[in-house]
């Protein structure tokens, strides 16, 4: 059989085993194997299979995605998330919908500490939304930002995903990280004008509280001067050249777990069950990764990546009318197929095809999880949607959703800002 015929019925195979809800690293792991077996020899397969899982695991360089679960694994168990919120809530209550923004800024703060959007849902949902309910807020704002406003943790570094991607495509992990603060800023942004223009339009939807006084804002920030400082030591380690992102992801594990002992709110119980969350977010990682890697290797046979490439490079249509499409097939497909899994399936076909229409790599990385964030609050998968739900089990589910809707139309803007304006992404990086 003809290889790009296996290599589309491989695909067709993989997208049947995600709608069973088969795990994603397994089912790409299955699909992999029996179709490089199929192209190559049943040896060769399972010499593949042996290989791949040793190389991944013990490979040095892919150390920075348990470090950097763990730093904000034992920050997260030790409670800094209140102290986040409470800080960004008392210089910003005094405007309508301010503790709405100060839920963005938490989030956008918490970010740089944690790689899991679905648990910064979670953990910022349980901590802001009773407050927001017995302020008065109303249910669809108050679970739109803490839906929308996790999805930023994917973008701002240290993002396990852009980690990953980097791995999928050998792109420089450090100028992915960097590369997402901008646009990671961008989207907060957007998400505060989309809170000012929700309250200026129904101003019952969110009340004004008195302003706090000076010497409170200033007491409120001190419990915070950790995530400064963790921030400051790996992403300006990483940006100024004095740590690899593996050495900076390790320097703010330990640093996590010494301010984490330090506030005495991190016990020898929490401290196991930081770890033991650490390593099961690892092993789906790299069960992922390694199924990804197998996966990618049986495409490489059935050659679709480059016949692709070849024949979307050769339309006589402007690279930019392609990257318009591919945004929009990437939205669709983002509704029904979890994040991670659209980017390791999409990645080693649109990867070679972007460089070879002249985009930057690292670029493309930051332009592809801003569209994952849109798939993690759109029905039917809005994976982020659901999380929230679950913390908010008085509010109905489609009062989530239709709360999400101008804050989908913000992350749409900032694709497009970034596709216009690739030096968002890119200006901090020219700098290293």
């Amino acid at each position: 059989m003809n290889p790009e015929i296996v290599g589309i019925f491989g695909i067709v195979l993989l997208l049947i085993l995600f709608g069973l809800r088969m795990q994603v690293g397994f089912s790409m792991l299955i699909v992999g194997f029996l179709g490089f077996s199929y192209l190559a020899n049943t040896s060769s397969g399972l010499t593949l299979l042996g290989m791949v899982p040793y190389a991944t695991a013990s490979a040095y360089g892919l150390s920075v995605i348990p470090l950097f679960i763990l730093m904000g694994m034992f920050l997260s168990y030790g409670g800094l998330g209140r102290d986040i919120f409470e800080a960004a809530n008392t210089w910003v209550r005094h405007v309508r919908g301010g503790m709405a923004m100060a839920t963005i800024a938490a989030i956008a703060v918490w970010s740089a500490i944690s790689g899991s959007a679905t648990a910064t849902a979670a953990s910022i949902g349980s901590i802001v939304l009773p407050e927001m309910k017995r302020r008065g807020y109303s249910d669809a704002l108050a679970t739109a930002c803490v839906a929308a406003g996790g999805t930023m943790d994917i973008l701002i570094p240290p993002s396990s995903v852009l980690v990953l991607y980097g791995i999928l495509t050998e792109e420089s992990i450090g100028k992915l990280l960097i590369a997402g603060i901008l646009p990671g800023l961008l989207l907060a942004f957007l998400f505060a004008v989309v809170i000012f223009i929700w309250v200026k339009r129904n101003p019952k939807a969110a009340p004004i509280e008195p302003p706090a006084p000076l010497k409170e804002k200033i007491k409120s920030l001190k419990p915070i001067w950790a995530v400064v400082v963790i921030f400051m030591l790996v992403m300006g380690g990483i940006y100024r050249g004095f740590f690899t992102p593996t050495e900076a992801a390790a320097v703010g594990a330990f640093i996590s777990l010494i301010v984490s002992l330090i506030s005495r709110r991190f016990s020898r119980k929490t401290m196991w069950e930081a770890a033991d969350s650490g390593a099961r977010t690892t092993a789906m990682l790299f069960i992922i990764l390694i199924g990804a890697i197998v996966f990618s290797r049986f495409l490489a046979l059935t050659k679709i990546p480059f016949e692709l490439s070849s024949y979307i490079g050769s339309l006589p249509v402007s690279r930019y009318v392609i990257m318009c499409i591919i945004m929009v097939v990437l939205i669709i497909l983002g509704c029904f197929i979890e994040g991670i899994s659209l980017m390791v399936l999409t990645v080693p076909i649109l990867h070679p095809l972007v460089k070879q229409m002249g985009f930057d790599g690292v670029w493309f990385g930051v332009f592809l999880v801003t569209l994952l964030n849109i798939g993690m609050v759109t029905p039917p998968v809005g994976i982020n949607v659901y999380v929230t739900a679950g913390v908010a089990k008085d509010v109905p589910l489609m009062t989530i959703f239709k709360g999400v809707v101008p804050f989908w139309l913000a992350m749409v803007v900032a694709a497009i800002l970034l596709l216009a304006f690739p030096q968002i992404a890119l200006w901090l990086v020219s700098f290293m």
